[in-house]
C-alpha cells in the first residue's frame, strides 16, 4: 500500500509515519469530518533514537563527565577547598611551590593557587550560561517571529543581523566594557549577548521557515489554529534541534569571550576570582615560575572543550543525515 492515499469517501489522506497527523471520520452522507486530532510520537521517537546514538559514543560520556565536573566545581567550590582564595594568602609564600595541602604551590601574593583555579569556573561558568540563555532567548523569539510571519519584521530583522554580523564580539565588548563603571557578571553576560545574538537569530529564522512549510503545519491551519498557536505547539518543538546544537557550543564560546575581556583587564573586577583575571595576573611571573599560568588556563581549556565536545555529539545525533552516515 503506499504511503499516502486519498480516502475515495472525501476523508483526509493518510499521513506518512513519523509526522503530526489528523484523523477524519467519514459521516453517513459521505463528507469528511473532523473529529479529533492526534499526534503521534514522532517528537518522542525522534529525541529517543538521538539518545540512543550519544549515549552509544564514548566522546559523549567523556564530555559529560568534564562538564558535570565543572558545573559541580563552580556551583560548590566548598566541596574541594576549604580555603579562601582571598583571604588565606601569604606573603612568605609568595611563588612558593607545591607542597601537602597545596598541589599547584602559591602565587606572587601567596595565594593558593588551586583554590583560586576551583573559584574561578564559577565566574566564567556564571558568565557563560547567563550569555547562552539571554542569547537563545532573543535570538530564538526574533528569529522564529522573523522565519514565521515574514514580510516587514523578516527584512528589518535581516538587516539588523547583517550590521551586528560585521561587528566583532569581542571588540564590541571591549569597547564597551572600558566606559562601564560596575562590571558585574551580569553586565559582562548582557554585553557579550548584546553583540552575540544574531546568529541563533538567523538560524532560528531559517529552521522555522523550512519547518512552516511541512504538512502538519497547513492541516493545523485548515482546523482554524491561529498563527500564534501553530508557532508555539508545532513550528518552534520542530525547528529546536539546531537551537539546542548552538547553545552547547556557543556556551563555551562565551567562556573565552569572558576570558579574554578578563584577562585584558576590562571584564570582571579583580576583586572577583576569575580563570581571565588569574592568566592577566600570572603573566607577570611567566619567567620566574612559568608553571603557575598553566592551572587557569587548564581550567579554561577543559572546560571550552568539554561543552565543544558535547556540541559536536549532539549535532550528530540530532542530524538524520549525519546519523545516516
Amino acid at each position: 500500500m503506499p504511503d499516502n492515499y486519498d480516502d475515495p469517501r472525501g476523508g483526509l489522506a493518510t499521513p506518512r509515519p513519523g509526522q503530526e497527523h489528523f484523523v477524519a471520520e467519514v459521516d453517513e452522507g459521505g463528507l469528511g469530518a473532523v473529529d479529533a486530532v492526534k499526534s503521534d510520537s514522532a517528537p518522542s521517537s525522534f529525541w529517543r533514537d538521538a539518545w540512543r546514538e550519544m549515549r552509544g559514543r564514548w566522546l559523549f560520556w567523556v564530555s559529560a563527565a568534564i562538564i558535570l565536573l565543572v558545573v559541580l566545581v563552580a556551583a560548590f567550590p566548598g566541596w574541594f577547598t576549604s580555603l579562601d582564595p582571598r583571604l588565606d594568602c601569604e606573603l612568605t609564600e609568595s611563588l612558593g611551590g607545591p607542597e601537602p595541602g597545596h598541589p599547584f604551590g602559591f602565587d606572587k601574593q601567596g595565594c593558593d593557587i588551586y583554590t583560586r583555579t576551583i573559584y574561578g569556573a564559577r565566574a566564567s561558568v556564571l558568565v557563560g550560561i547567563m550569555s547562552t540563555t539571554m542569547v537563545v532567548l532573543v535570538g530564538a523569539v526574533m528569529g522564529s517571529i522573523a522565519g514565521y510571519y515574514g514580510k516587514w519584521f523578516d527584512t528589518i530583522l535581516s538587516r539588523v543581523t547583517d550590521i551586528f554580523f560585521a561587528i566583532p564580539l569581542v571588540l564590541a565588548a571591549i569597547v564597551i566594557m572600558s566606559v562601564t563603571p560596575n562590571r558585574t557578571a551580569f553586565i559582562v553576560a548582557l554585553v557579550l549577548a548584546l553583540f552575540g545574538w544574531p546568529q541563533i537569530a538567523r538560524i532560528t529564522r531559517g529552521t522555522v521557515m523550512s519547518v512552516k512549510n511541512n504538512e502538519f503545519v497547513t492541516a493545523a491551519r485548515s482546523l482554524g489554529m491561529s498563527r500564534g498557536r501553530i508557532l508555539r505547539r508545532h513550528v518552534l518543538p520542530n525547528a529546536s534541534a539546531p537551537i539546542i546544537v548552538y547553545a552547547t557550543v556557543a556556551l563555551g564560546q562565551f567562556i573565552v569571550a569572558e576570558a579574554s575581556l578578563s584577562f585584558l583587564g576590562i571584564g570582571l573586577p579583580p576583586s572577583v576570582v576569575s580563570w581571565g583575571g588569574d592568566i592577566n595576573q600570572y603573566q607577570q611571573a611567566i619567567r620566574t615560575a612559568p608553571e603557575i599560568i598553566l592551572y587557569p588556563a587548564g581550567g579554561l581549556a577543559l572546560t571550552v572543550l568539554g561543552f565543544m565536545m558535547m556540541g559536536d555529539v549532539v549535532r550528530d545525533a540530532l542530524d538524520p543525515k549525519a546519523r545516516k552516515r
